[in-house]
């Protein structure tokens, strides 16, 4: 079997170490790799029209140098192009991020072929990915099954405004702004938030301390 592959990551050793990996898979598969650093050279391969390649995996870097001018500023907003121009492809997101509520928001916008952590996979373990995604099976690293394990439990009972209430605050969105990134009234906002703190035990406190026990549960 032959599969053509698409590495977008910016660190050119990073990509030299998958493919070495990727070296050891059973001698039936051969592969033809294509590599790019940058949102615009990542772009430019996706919308090529001659000649085109169409790739059977892409493997997808979440952290790349941001690009305002092109509204780019993580791997996130590179997947709509790759579905629009190679809607075939399986999609791996590598990532280091290991916040519970980021994995999340990947998972349900996404729903990528796979999510890796880096701090994770090994060299096996990225190859038994490999071969489960090309046979059309999702794989999902440990942190990345936590992650989907805690937030789907019937213990939790956030939802994904909450979740985005906490983010934005994370980001640095005053909770009188909150209301121009969610279609919600600052009352609305505010009885969430009750319903926040409650569940992450908070009995009295503000943005800052929502913000350190969501750190501190590994939500954000």
């Amino acid at each position: 079997m032959h599969y053509k592959l698409l590495f977008i990551d910016d660190h050119s050793v990073v990509i030299e170490g998958y493919k070495s990996i990727l070296s050891y898979v059973d001698e039936s598969y051969s592969i033809t790799s294509y590599s790019v650093f940058s949102f615009r050279e990542a772009l430019t391969f996706l919308m090529a029209h001659q000649p085109k390649v169409d790739v059977d995996v892409v493997f997808l870097d979440y952290t790349l140098p941001e690009c305002p001018e092109l509204n780019l500023y993580t791997g996130e907003d590179l997947i709509p192009y790759i579905k629009e121009h190679q809607p075939t492809a399986k999609i791996i997101i590598i990532t280091s991020h290991t916040e519970h509520f980021l994995l999340f928001s990947l998972h349900k916008n996404h729903q990528p072929d796979g999510i890796l952590i880096k701090s994770d996979f090994t060299s096996q373990e990225f190859i038994i990915a490999f071969q489960s995604i090309v046979f059309g099976k999702k794989y999902y690293s440990r942190t990345m099954l936590d992650a989907l394990k805690r937030i789907k439990s019937p213990d939790f009972f956030l939802d994904f405004v909450d979740m985005k209430i906490i983010m934005l605050l994370h980001q640095g969105i005053k909770t009188k702004n909150l209301n121009d990134h969610l279609p919600l009234t600052i009352s609305a906002i505010d009885k969430r938030k009750l319903k926040i703190k409650q569940f992450l035990n908070i009995e009295k406190g503000n943005d800052e301390d929502i913000i350190r026990e969501a750190k501190k549960q590994r939500f954000i």
